[in-house]
C-alpha cells in the first residue's frame, strides 16, 4: 500500500494554489471559474487539516498558541537529563576555591610469598587509587593596627587598616560569595541560610547582613543589568518564553 508523504502533499497543494493565483492576477480565469476552484481549493484544505494533521498535537511552535496554554510535553523525557530545567551547569569551579593534590607512595619492602627483600628491585609500574574529599576551613584574619604617642606633640597616632576591613568585625567574600549562592541561585531561605554558615563558621549572620548582601550585588550588577535591558530592547526578537512556577501545586505565570 502506497503512502502519502504529508511534506511533499503540503508542497503540492501550496503550488497549486500559487498557480492559481497568478492565473487569477493575469486574468486568465472567469469568475465562475474562479468562484469553482476558490469552494474547491477550500475542501482540500479542510480534508488536509482533518484527515492529516488531527493527530498532531497543537503547541507553540505549529500553532498561534502561547506555551503556558499547551500540554507538556511527555516524550522530552525519553533521554537523560529531560527532567532537568534549564543550562547544565558549566563546571567551572569559583575563582576563590583551591585544589590540594597530593600523593603518597605505598611501598613494597619484600614479597608477599617468600619474603624475599624488594627493597632495592626496581618498581615496574604503580596502582593508583583516589580519594576526593572537602575540608571546611575558617579563616580568620586579624589586623592589628599600631598606636603611638608622639613624645612631642602627645598625638596619639593610629597605624591604616585595610580598605575592606571597615568595621570590628566583617566578613570575607568566601562568605559573601556562598551567602548568595545559597539564598539567590539555590533559592534557599534566609533562616536556612544563617543555619548554614553558624554550621560551617560557628557564628550565625544577622538578617540584615545578608539581606545587605543582596543590595550590594543589586547596586553593582545595575549598570550592567541597564545594559542588558537596552540591548534587548533593540532586538527584533527577544525570543522569551513562559515558563511557570508552581505556587499553591498550580501553574503561575
Amino acid at each position: 500500500m502506497a503512502t502519502v508523504n504529508k511534506q511533499s502533499l503540503r508542497e503540492e497543494f501550496d503550488a497549486l494554489k500559487g498557480e492559481f493565483e497568478r492565473l487569477c492576477a493575469s486574468g486568465k480565469m472567469t469568475a465562475d471559474s474562479r468562484a469553482l476552484f476558490q469552494a474547491m481549493l477550500m475542501l482540500f484544505e479542510v480534508l488536509r487539516v482533518v484527515f492529516m494533521e488531527k493527530r498532531t498535537p497543537k503547541n507553540s511552535t505549529n500553532s498561534s498558541k502561547p506555551s503556558s496554554q499547551t500540554p507538556r510535553d511527555d516524550t522530552a523525557t525519553t533521554h537523560p537529563g529531560a527532567n532537568s530545567k534549564g543550562n547544565q551547569h558549566n563546571g567551572i569551579r569559583c575563582a576563590n576555591t583551591r585544589t590540594v593534590e597530593t600523593v603518597h607512595a605505598s611501598p613494597v619492602t619484600q614479597c608477599e610469598t617468600c619474603g624475599e627483600d624488594l627493597s632495592k628491585t626496581p618498581c615496574q609500574k604503580f596502582e593508583r587509587r583516589t580519594r576526593i574529599d572537602i575540608i571546611f576551613e575558617k579563616g580568620v584574619t586579624h589586623v592589628d593596627a599600631e598606636i603611638r604617642q608622639c613624645p612631642q606633640c602627645r598625638t596619639r597616632n593610629k597605624g591604616p587598616f585595610p580598605a575592606d576591613m571597615a568595621g570590628p568585625v566583617q566578613y570575607g567574600p568566601g562568605i559573601r560569595g556562598y551567602v548568595m549562592n545559597l539564598l539567590i541561585a539555590q533559592m534557599i531561605s534566609l533562616k536556612r541560610v544563617q543555619q548554614s554558615i553558624q554550621t560551617l563558621i560557628g557564628q550565625i549572620l544577622s538578617e540584615a547582613t545578608i539581606l545587605k548582601y543582596v543590595m550590594q550585588l543589586h547596586h553593582t550588577l545595575a549598570a550592567w543589568e541597564q545594559s542588558v535591558i537596552e540591548q534587548l530592547l533593540q532586538m527584533p526578537a527577544m525570543h522569551v518564553d513562559e515558563t511557570s512556577l508552581r505556587v499553591d501545586r498550580k501553574n503561575h505565570w
